[in-house]
């Protein structure tokens, strides 16, 4: 028996909101036929259209349902709705269709709830926009379509199909036959009466609902008239019973008789539902016409449609509103005018409407300011005087001309591809023929368009200011091209723009960063990781010369680079050697150039159908029953039938399954189907809805679901999360010179939003160089200043243009940061250039280049005068490690500037080269032009003293020792910084390296290997690992710290949280979109069956001593047990056994949970208060190796009897161990020490063999919190907050 619901729950609707029958009133037809039948009469004058029909589900009333079932659909939250009609009169009363209605009775309407956004009043306008007109010659079934939009600005979507009948026999419609014939020698009759069948829904299904009226209307002309409501009726309860398809891949079949009727899914959940034929605006206009289009929807103009078809007119507003996706029109939106609204076009404000094009003089003339579409012509004019057509801006020029190239590269006639293809002798595999090239279609359409959009506004993410949430809309428009201008200064204004910025600034994955991401250049991706300030590099400068076509070598090798074939670069390693170059990828990646093939190249998704099953009829409670039934068999099935990694598919039968058990009133039942959400796919969980279902269930109802394991954390988890709601502070900030004295709190977030510099603690020496000698606060002047000094070197940075002889002795990445003067030097006259890696002279005249000194074959910096006529001649000497002779350069007023910056960059790359960290170069970079930029605004005789504040190397190389330990330089290879660009550095918390595949079904860089970060909050970054460049940028997943990490399967990368949840990442697309919830406590192990590439199981283990054994494939728990104690830390999988630590024992489990040996604590450690923290297994030597917390020992037991005494090997200078893990015939310790008289990162290489210390490695600034292994050729370490760097270091 199921249970009975509560009368509050508001479940989501069917297909259907409302259905309409519309036409003239009766009494407005008397008398029309003889009128017609005047001579010279051709057609009538227009009637007042009116509603004289309303259905509005549901359909079955609660009494129905519940004699049927004990439960009633209609009980879940809705009131009974009855339907609305006009009564009319009828020859006789028959059985169901209620009381005979006497001639001349009250025709007034039953009660009916009409859902929001309907207007009955207005609705009669929109069915027959060009008003009702009766007819005298038979006329063809006709269809538009509407948008009506309700006072919180919600869509409801409308499909109107109209239909005319003869007006000679008063009870009959097309006498009786399918097509009207004549009945008579006369030719029957002479009056044609129009009437509208209007669908309303929420969801814009316009060729599906057009198919099934076009169903109906071949049903309707068959029957009496009044057989027409009891029809309609049917139609509109049978869409009401058909849910939503949630987004993904499952549509939706309906067989309508004789049209199999498809209703797509939206392609994920921040899509929109697309069921129109996309390629109609390029069919009616030329490209360069639909750039006008989108640039007038993207300017927020007042744009008005003409069309003689009232079809056209919404397919074609709903198709540009679809290509400008992900933004979003909001303003008015009424693609149909009636004759009657046409005063609305006077409004002052932005608006999209759209009337019939007999009104186009009219609207031209009255109007003014009205960006007019006529789209039977083609052609986009303004209204009102000539000169105001040029107030439409032109698309930027290069994302124009991509574009146009794409669009021509299409192939839209559905004709051409039908010509070698055998002709259909099935009318719905012919359409399904149809609906594929219209998909495919379609998907190369949006891909076109986004790239469009991606090409306009890619480079509006170098302005923003994430943590302030702040744009730079002055410094952006400044790095536009001139012609461009136009365009965005009024783009930059818009709503639309707006909410476009709110999205980029909450960081939201949806079409354009996906693209944006996927198409970046490789120095996008390098200069992600970088917090140098932007300069032209040597490559980009090449670029404007010429674009020579660059070979892509392929070579088929996938694994760790070589390092210790590295030589350190300035910038992280782009070790191409080991990199797999696609070329289509690259032409991909190339941006606006890469014409047409790059659309040709996108193909949809694949697809598939659920077909829904029958309903019978009559509409009673046991026939709905039944359908629901019916419904829930073949899901299902459907779910049986699947294999278990194909869990895309199966959220999408379990999420309409769980719609359909709500329907029957088992809300138990739908619970566990949205619970299997989770292990599926998280991202169409309803949590509204659920949360609705739980809130709604009585007490014995929710005791039962708590009983229910696999509900007991859904529930606490979903009425703990806050409803939808407004966000506290998601407004978007226009960046502004301050007003007032800044202090140095306001400071640093005043350097933070101009996007200067992000570091806090760079800022703050800042602050103390503007400041010397002065109050400690900042002036709005001196502020003012320095921002206009460092945005002129910055844009006067962007025009250098270097000759081709000199740029042929500069690598590719190198950028020009500084240029001197022209000045007299010791090997001839020219300008001193500073790039991050060397010093040259650009000489004068004949442009030449002469080398001077790379920053590591530097010796010594020296600023000195030399004498000439009695001058003292400031000048700049630099010796050189390679060459005898030192260079010298009268640099005159600029020497003191050119000695700081010098040596400020020579300390840097000192500090880089002994530490294996170009982050050093990058930030050297940073104080070098903050210094420049210091002096440029102070323009006083102690700047250079103020300047020499920012000199944060040079002063570190006086102060402290530079020199890293021997055996630390030999071992450690390279460092890189998860946290470049972040405000602050954050801790390491969990790191896990994953081989390359190559897979022919993946992308060229899914195939590298690559090494997965993770930060603190949730945070995870990936990095590919033959580059040491970001992947993927950072992304959540939750909100808690993260504590381990496995690769369950080449495409699986499980993370367990503090959260008590393991989150399951898409190793393809970098997406989470699976949970797995069993834990009742923060999950701190995970573990695999070693020498398994791909495990078929995975071990967990929580907090509170839980231990689960997963299935890979079915996501499933396998088997459980639970520990006598908590306190699990961590967990490792020998020999068939599961090894378990706590703070008080190391326990010995089968995997089924029997102990089989056990280590506790207190029986080796009684005089001393620790416990057990981290431990590794070496099953060669057969030891076990332990880490106790707060002891800077390991200590060594005997696998063969664990009651003998440890081994201990003491730590020298170890205050503390946090991690270990074995490499090899290795243990490698992590943890803090000292080092020369301070607390460092220290790693400790421990011989497994001789069980001696091989190693002591100064690894970190702070305390080192984990270790991975890299194929057991490469150890990564991460750091703590202080730091915040990973380090890979080479393993003997």
């Amino acid at each position: 028996m199921a249970e009975a619901a509560p009368q509050h729950l508001s479940l989501p609707s069917g297909l259907l909101e409302l259905c309409a029958l519309l036409g003239a009133p009766r009494e407005g037809l008397r008398g029309l036929e003889q009128a017609a039948q005047r001579k010279g009469v051709t057609r009538q004058s227009p009637l007042s259209p009116e509603v004289l029909s309303v259905f509005v589900p549901p359909f079955v009333s609660k009494e129905e349902s519940t004699t049927a079932t004990g439960a009633s659909c209609a009980s879940l939250g809705r009131g009974r709705r009855r339907s609305f009609r006009k009564r009319r009169e009828k020859p006789r009363a028959e059985p169901g269709r209620g009381p005979v209605v006497e001639p001349g009775a009250p025709t007034e309407p039953e009660d009916v709830s009409i859902p929001g956004g309907v207007d009955l009043l207005a609705l009669p306008q929109l069915c027959f926009p060009g008003g009702l007109c009766v007819a005298t010659e038979p006329q063809e079934d006709a269809v538009h379509f509407l948008v009506l939009t309700d006072v919180g600005g919600n869509r409801s979507y409308g499909v109107v199909a109209q239909y005319y009948r003869p007006l000679h026999d008063e009870y009959c419609f097309y006498n009786g036959k399918a097509h009207w014939e004549p009945s008579g020698p006369t030719g029957g009759a002479s009056c044609f009466v129009p009437f509208a069948v209007c669908v309303v829904s929420r969801f814009p299904y316009y060729n599906a609902f057009k198919d099934c009226l076009s169903c109906l209307l071949a049903h309707l002309k068959l029957c009496k008239d009044f057989e027409v409501d009891n029809h309609i009726k049917d139609f509109a309860a049978r869409l009401s019973l058909i849910p939503g398809p949630p987004p993904g891949p499952l549509h939706l079949v309906l067989h309508a008789k004789p049209l199999q009727v498809v209703f797509p899914a939206r392609a994920d959940p921040d899509s929109p539902v697309i069921d129109l034929d996309l390629h109609l605006p390029l069919l009616c206009f030329r490209p360069e016409k639909v750039l006008q289009i989108l640039t007038g929807i993207l300017t927020e103009q007042r744009i008005v449609f003409f069309s003689s078809d009232w079809a056209l007119l919404t397919l074609l507003a709903e198709c540009f509103m679809v290509y400008l996706h992900p933004l979003q029109w909001q303003h008015t939106f009424v693609p149909i005018l009636s004759g009657q609204m046409l005063d609305f076009i006077m409004a002052p404000t932005s608006f999209l409407m759209g009337c019939h094009l007999d009104h186009f003089e009219e609207v031209s003339k009255e109007a003014d300011g009205l960006l007019l579409v006529n789209i039977d012509q083609g052609s986009v004019t303004y209204s009102g005087s000539p000169g105001q057509g040029t107030a439409l801006p032109d698309v930027p020029l290069l994302a124009a001309q991509a574009f146009i190239q794409r669009v021509q590269g299409l192939q839209l006639h559905h004709e051409l591809h039908l010509a070698h293809l055998a002709s259909p002798t099935d009318l719905n595999a012919g359409r399904a023929c149809r609906r594929s090239w219209q998909q495919a279609l379609n998907c190369q359409i949006q891909h076109i368009a986004l790239q469009l959009l991606v090409a306009i506004f890619r480079e509006v993410k170098n302005h923003l200011n994430y943590e302030h949430r702040v744009f730079n809309s002055e410094e952006f428009l400044k790095t536009r091209a001139p012609g461009d201008q136009h365009f965005y200064k009024q783009v930059l204004d818009t709503y639309m723009f707006h909410s476009f910025l709110k999205a980029r600034l909450s960081r939201k994955m949806d079409a354009f960063t996906q693209l944006d991401l996927s198409t970046q250049s490789e120095e996008d991706r390098i200069n992600g990781m970088l917090a140098s300030p932007r300069r032209p590099t040597v490559e980009k400068m090449a670029s404007r010369r010429v674009s020579p076509l660059q070979a892509a070598h392929r070579r088929m090798v996938v694994s760790m680079p070589n390092l210790q074939d590295i030589t350190l670069p300035e910038l992280p390693p782009r070790n191409s050697s080991l990199r797999i170059v696609d070329s289509a990828s690259a032409s991909c990646r190339s941006g606006v150039g890469s014409g047409a093939g790059a659309a040709l190249s996108v193909m949809p998704k694949p697809t598939y159908t659920f077909k829904i099953p029958e309903i019978h009829f009559p509409l009673v409670g046991q026939c709905v029953q039944a359908y629901y039934a019916d419904f829930v068999a073949l899901l299902s099935k459907a779910v049986s039938f699947l294999a278990p990694e194909n869990s895309l598919l199966s959220a999408r039968y379990f999420y309409l399954r769980g719609l359909v058990h709500l329907m029957q009133g088992q809300l138990l039942s739908a619970l566990l189907d949205f619970q299997n959400l989770y292990k599926t796919d998280i991202r169409i969980f309803p949590a509204e809805l659920v949360r609705g279902v739980l809130e709604s269930m009585s007490a014995p109802q929710r005791a039962q679901a708590e009983r229910t394991p696999e509900l007991r954390r859904l529930i606490g988890e979903v009425l703990a999360k806050p409803g939808d709601g407004p966000k506290a502070d998601d407004a978007v900030k226009n960046f502004e010179l301050p007003r007032t004295h800044l202090q140095l709190d306001e400071f640093v977030k005043r350097v933070q939003e101009s996007g200067i510099v992000k570091d806090a603690s760079v800022i703050h020496r800042l602050f103390e160089a503007l400041t010397v000698g002065h109050q400690k606060q900042i002036d709005p002047d001196t502020f003012r200043d320095f921002y206009n000094c460092w945005k002129e070197t910055e844009a006067e940075a962007q025009e250098v243009s270097l000759p081709a002889v000199v740029m042929q002795h500069l690598d590719k990445s190198e950028c020009v940061y500084k240029l001197s003067s022209a000045v007299k030097t010791s090997r001839g006259v020219g300008k001193i250039a500073m790039t991050q890696k060397r010093l040259f002279l650009l000489t004068e005249g004949r442009p030449g280049y002469v080398e001077i000194s790379t920053f590591r074959d530097i010796e010594d910096v020296r600023s000195t005068t030399v004498m000439f006529l009695l001058l003292k001649i400031p000048t700049l000497k630099i010796k050189t490690l390679s060459r005898k002779e030192v260079f010298e350069a009268n640099l005159k007023t600029e020497c003191d500037l050119w000695h700081l910056l010098v040596k400020e960059m020579w300390a840097g790359k000192r500090l880089a080269d002994a530490h294996k960290d170009p982050q050093y170069i990058q930030q050297a970079l940073t104080n070098v032009l903050l210094m420049d930029a210091v002096v440029g605004t102070l323009q006083s005789p102690g700047a250079i003293y103020a300047a020499s504040k920012l000199a944060y190397f040079d002063k570190m190389k006086n102060e402290v020792p530079m020199a890293v330990p021997k055996t630390t330089a030999e071992t450690l290879k390279h460092k890189i910084n998860p946290s470049a660009g972040e405000t602050s550095p954050h801790a390491v918390d969990v790191l896990l390296y994953t081989p390359g595949h190559l897979d022919p079904a993946e992308k060229v860089e899914d195939a590298h290997p690559k090494l997965w970060c993770a930060l603190n909050e949730g945070q995870v970054i990936v990095f590919d690992a033959s580059s040491w460049t970001i992947h993927q940028h950072c992304f959540r997943v939750g909100s808690a710290k993260l504590n381990c990490m496995v690769m369950a399967e080449q495409s699986q990368v499980w993370i367990g949280s503090d959260d008590a949840v393991i989150y399951i990442i898409n190793g393809h697309s970098m997406s989470c979109n699976k949970q797995l919830t069993d834990h009742r406590a923060g999950v701190t192990a995970l573990v695999t069956p070693e020498g398994k590439e791909a495990p078929s199981g995975v071990f967990s283990c929580s907090r509170d001593g839980m231990v689960l054994a997963w299935d890979v494939s079915t996501l499933r728990v396998t088997s459980r047990f639970q520990l006598p104690c908590g306190g699990l830390t961590s967990m490792r999988l020998h020999g068939g056994r599961l090894w378990c630590c706590t703070a008080g024992s190391i326990m010995v489990m089968t995997t089924s949970g029997f102990l089989q040996q056990e280590l506790r604590i207190g029986e080796n450690f009684q005089e001393m208060n620790t416990s057990f923290l981290d431990f590794e297994l070496l099953p060669e030597q057969e030891q076990l190796w332990v880490a106790c917390t707060g002891y800077s020992e390991v200590y060594i037991w005997s696998l063969k009897d664990l009651a003998r005494p440890p081994e201990r090997i003491p730590l020298q200078d170890c205050s503390e161990v946090s991690c270990m893990i074995r490499v090899k015939r290795q243990v490698w310790v992590g943890g803090r020490g000292l080092s020369q008289g301070k607390t460092k990162g220290k790693i400790y290489v421990l011989d497994g063999e001789k069980r001696t210390v091989e190693k002591e490695l100064v690894a970190h600034a702070d305390a080192v919190r984990t270790l991975c292994s890299a194929e057991d050729r490469y150890v990564l370490s991460g750091s703590g907050p202080e730091e915040g760097k990973i380090a890979i270091w080479t393993v003997d």
